[in-house]
């Protein structure tokens, strides 16, 4: 089960990676550029009243602006509210911060969408980062959710007969939601997802989030994110979400703090923080997930060098097209297959990489298109077919 799909309103709070500097420019301090931490506004006490949101919204701003750089407005009733969302904005931006907003269906809207973007871009300059845009796409598909972009069952999907006839249809029926996006003016696309990356990106986003949540192994979760967005040449980050399905649903200030650290030393240029539902006066984050946050900030200040300082040496090669979730060993192949015979030696094989290896792992495919990358770009590479070596002889 997936925490974000037990909510409606399918958002989430986010704390995105972050400019390595005390101050919110990137480019005058000396430190990583364009790395930012901040959060995404995704729960309210009232979401259908305006100004409760409104309200809402700029208490959390004021609470995270001195330790954050980014702030995600993730609910559908701000962005579909052209005068919540103006002033939403321009307190964003009055805070020194970059901001990304969640559109949904673009028929819910009352305003020319590409008409506000574009002055929005002209106003706003680089802190208008982007566009965060449908969720959970590949997960949708791997747990059969009803709003899956495959809609329906194998039998029914003439093209969906094998492995290959169901990733083609997957990246084109998920291009025909993002592609508006993709040629308008956006220079970040993302979504946040916990499956099938590849596949997102082969559809076109440029940013992909993974999530980090319940006991799912961060170093596969990881190794596949980053291997996807590196052989694409894309941007990637990782967002912690629901480890409980019940009160308090998310971890500890400590161990979110291990989770960012973590994907900080792996290379993401985002980290990520999932808050819903309304707990307290800040979502689902309490006092020690904001110290856990400052202490972030204060770390990655004091440590720039430590920015993708785990970074992948290994490559495992899986078979063109095979969407395994790769998060128990009987998880589902696009959510339309049970576990197949590759599984067991694959399941294994990536287990054993994340103990001797941690994140020094990529998980890639066997696509043609990749080979030259894939044989140039890493130290050792093995693929699923192979027997791995142990451990001694890494």
């Amino acid at each position: 089960m997936n925490p974000k799909r037990a909510t409606p309103a399918l958002v989430l709070i986010a704390i995105f990676a972050v400019s390595i500097f005390l101050t919110f420019d990137p480019i005058n301090t000396g430190g990583v550029s364009d790395f930012y931490v901040g959060v995404e506004f995704a729960y309210s006490p009232d979401i259908n009243d305006a100004e409760i949101n409104l309200n809402t919204l700029k208490t959390l701003v004021d609470e995270v602006k001195d330790y954050t750089n980014l702030f995600v407005i993730g609910i559908p009733e701000v962005s579909q509210n052209q005068e919540v969302l103006n002033e939403s904005c321009n307190y964003i931006y009055d805070a020194g911060l970059h901001m990304i907003i969640l559109f949904t269906d673009t028929t819910s809207y009352n305003y020319t969408l590409n008409d506000w973007t574009s002055a929005a871009r002209q106003k706003y300059g680089e802190k208008f980062l982007g566009v965060y845009r449908l969720d959970e796409p590949g997960g949708k598909e791997l747990d059969n959710y009803e709003e899956r972009t495959l809609n329906k069952t194998v039998p029914y999907l003439p093209n969906v007969r094998n492995y290959t006839g169901a990733s083609d249809e997957y990246v084109q029926n998920l291009q025909v939601h993002i592609e508006h996006w993709n040629h308008n003016l956006y220079s970040t696309l993302l979504t946040a997802d916990y499956g099938l990356y590849w596949f997102d990106y082969k559809a076109g986003y440029n940013t992909i989030l993974a999530e980090f949540g319940w006991n799912h192994s961060r170093q596969i979760t990881v190794g596949l994110c980053r291997g996807a967005a590196t052989a694409y040449n894309r941007e990637w980050g990782a967002i912690i979400t629901w480890t409980y399905d019940q009160e308090p649903y998310i971890a500890s200030g400590p161990e979110i703090y291990e989770d960012m650290v973590l994907a900080y030393q792996a290379g993401a240029k985002h980290v990520v923080v999932f808050s819903y539902p309304d707990l307290n006066k800040f979502g689902i984050l309490t006092e020690e997930h904001f110290e856990a946050m400052k202490e972030f900030w204060q770390y990655i200040n004091k440590h720039p060098e430590d920015h993708g300082s785990q970074q992948a040496t290994v490559a495992y090669v899986l078979p063109q097209d095979y969407g395994f979730g790769f998060r128990r060993a009987n998880d589902t192949i696009r959510g339309l297959w049970t576990a197949d015979d590759l599984v067991p030696k694959i399941w294994e094989d990536v287990n054993k990489l994340s103990v001797t290896h941690g994140l020094g792992f990529d998980i890639v495919y066997n696509d043609p298109e990749f080979h030259e990358f894939i044989l140039a770009g890493y130290e050792k590479v093995i693929f699923w077919n192979e027997t791995l070596p142990h451990e001694q002889f890494f």
